[in-house]
């Protein structure tokens, strides 16, 4: 019941997809991504719950996802790549594993990564970002609550009998089980406490946006 409340509401919020104008984008907020082909609840499924820990980061932290083609400043789009080549049984799976961040990092694993081969994949994983996926904004400037919230909604999707992903969802072809399992492009927080009632009392202000 909680679940599809959240869908309806959720579905009914302005929908962004790429590109997208920064500006028309809270700086605080949580996102709720959507994906092509998958449905529950009557509506678009919910894919995936994120947020961000900075104030005013938020169209920093989409832009991360969307823009930035680099999969070490986002697990999102490192979970996608990850079962993009899963999927081919793509060898260079183990290379888009290694992490980059650092330039200690880099010099250490210069000559066993294969730098063309990263920037094609990072190219794909942002044409199966931009074409797939839209998401909707719930602005919130309270760090506090939005990371209690963000957590409560991905719980309480998981544990939804209701949002079983598709046959032919990529993330099937997920090496994380979590992944797999849950239907959502997480591994974080999916056994976490739901969403309360009290908790569904910003309905009446997102509805009146």
């Amino acid at each position: 019941m909680t679940c599809e409340i959240l869908h309806h509401l959720f579905n009914g919020l302005g929908r962004y997809g790429f590109p997208f104008k920064e500006i028309s984008i809270p700086l605080n907020g949580i996102y709720i991504l959507f994906e092509k082909g998958e449905r529950a609840h009557n509506g678009d499924r919910i894919v995936r719950v994120g947020t961000h820990t900075g104030q005013g980061n938020l169209r920093q932290r989409l832009e991360e996802h969307f823009l930035t083609e680099n999969k070490d400043r986002s697990i999102f789009r490192k979970n996608i790549g990850r079962a993009l080549l899963k999927s081919r049984n793509d060898p260079f799976l183990d290379q888009w594993e290694m992490d980059l961040t650092t330039k200690q990092k880099r010099q250490q694993i210069a000559g066993r990564i294969d730098f063309n081969r990263l920037s094609l994949t990072e190219r794909e994983v942002s044409r199966i970002i931009r074409k797939m996926f839209t998401f909707c904004v719930l602005p919130l400037n309270s760090k506090r609550h939005r990371l209690d919230l963000e957590k409560r909604i991905i719980a309480t999707v998981n544990h939804c009998h209701d949002c079983s992903p598709s046959d032919r969802w990529l993330g099937n072809h997920s090496p994380k089980m979590r992944i797999r399992e849950s239907g959502l492009w997480l591994i974080q927080g999916l056994n976490g406490k739901e969403v309360r009632a009290e908790d569904l009392a910003f309905r009446n202000i997102v509805w009146q946006r």
